[in-house]
């Protein structure tokens, strides 16, 4: 296992983290063989566990402060809030009211006195940046939390972070987690550029492309809509549908050039975004034994610049073959009002422009 420092906090994490997504009733039910899987991906040399309070509402972060018993000294413990556990008022969301609730619930479900890095689940549009991070710095004094990042933030809203932060005497966020894979390639645009940049952290999330790149799914092949993460969100995976048409010949390339390579499709996906400089590590997330043992077994690939010209040619630099798997549209393109004028306001421009 290699080792790198997460941004400017001086953490020394795993080039690959365990993510505990799949832990609990959505995935892997059984909490006695998630531990071992917990355990096997440590005694492999992993020492970064990344979780979220809303993963299985709440049951991923029990499995995770179970296992560590014993182990929790030596591991860099990660997780996240932002989304409702349940559908009560002013339960969720990036306020103070409710971050402050929230890391008591999750250090009690982890079973720690500190979390390594407290992580915002994505932007909240209601609520002031700075009411935020105002309160991720107070639980940072107060030891609560070692230190502070985002994930799936745009490069605006990070970099707007980093002016509050630096005109308030705030702390600022030092890392960032945003999905990254062969197919979607967005953030080369902005995102890594930026997060380098300000010297953040980066682990990058769904590798696998959202299991499009686990050799499970192929253009030839029957898929099964009914099962596996297919059956969560079907329309990404349906070949009759023409959007994804590009995902499925892309993976066809792909599976191509593993072969000639030598290795699997996923070892190829795993090993590809740490090859970006920004990036520091990368999130795996098993269901199961032999999905991480899989997973760890492209650690040692190394991608020369010959096959990485070979993946450009594929999927080009910045391309989103999979952009809804962002997690997280933005208010601008989601709110109707934000991108249209009411008609009066529209009838009252055009007079203007003509003259009236």
């Amino acid at each position: 296992m290699h080792y790198r420092v997460l941004g400017a906090t001086g953490i020394e994490v795993s080039s690959y983290a365990l993510g505990t997504m799949m832990f609990g009733k959505i995935g892997n039910p059984d909490h006695a063989d998630s531990e071992r899987i917990i355990h096997a991906a440590l005694d492999a040399g992993i020492n970064f566990v990344d979780t979220a309070d809303m993963y299985n509402a709440g049951e991923s972060e029990e499995i995770v402060g179970k296992a560590l018993a014993g182990r929790r000294d030596d591991v860099v413990l990660a997780t996240k809030v932002h989304f409702s556990l349940d559908d009560q008022r002013n339960h969720g969301g990036n306020s103070r009211r409710y971050i402050v609730r929230a890391v008591e619930d999750s250090l009690r479900r982890l079973r720690t006195d500190w979390i390594d890095l407290y992580q915002i689940h994505r932007p909240d549009p209601k609520t002031d940046i700075e009411e935020t991070l105002s309160v991720l710095t107070d639980l940072v004094r107060a030891g609560k939390i070692r230190a502070f990042g985002c994930s799936t933030f745009p490069a605006e809203e990070i970099v707007e972070a980093w002016h509050v932060a630096e005109r308030r005497g705030l702390m600022k966020f030092r890392t960032e987690q945003p999905p990254y894979s062969i197919l979607a390639r967005g953030i080369e645009r902005s995102v890594l550029p930026t997060a380098r940049r300000l010297n953040m952290g980066v682990l990058t999330w769904s590798p696998l492309a959202w299991g499009f790149l686990s050799g499970k799914y192929r253009r030839d092949q029957a898929v099964d809509l009914a099962s596996g993460r297919a059956a969560l969100r079907p329309e990404r995976f349906d070949p009759a549908l023409p959007a994804n048409a590009a995902k499925f010949d892309a993976v066809e390339e792909l599976a191509k050039l593993a072969d000639e390579l030598g290795c699997t499709l996923p070892e190829l996906a795993t090993a590809f975004p740490l090859t970006h400089p920004a990036v520091t590590s990368v999130i795996l997330g098993p269901r199961t034994m032999e999905q991480l043992k899989a997973s760890l077994a492209g650690q040692d690939l190394v991608l020369d610049d010959a096959v990485l010209d070979r993946i450009d040619e594929i999927v080009p630099p910045g391309r989103e073959l999979v952009w809804e798997d962002g997690g997280w549209t933005p208010p601008a393109l989601s709110e109707v009002g934000l991108r249209r004028r009411v008609v009066g306001d529209r009838a009252a421009a055009s007079a203007s422009d003509s003259g009236e």
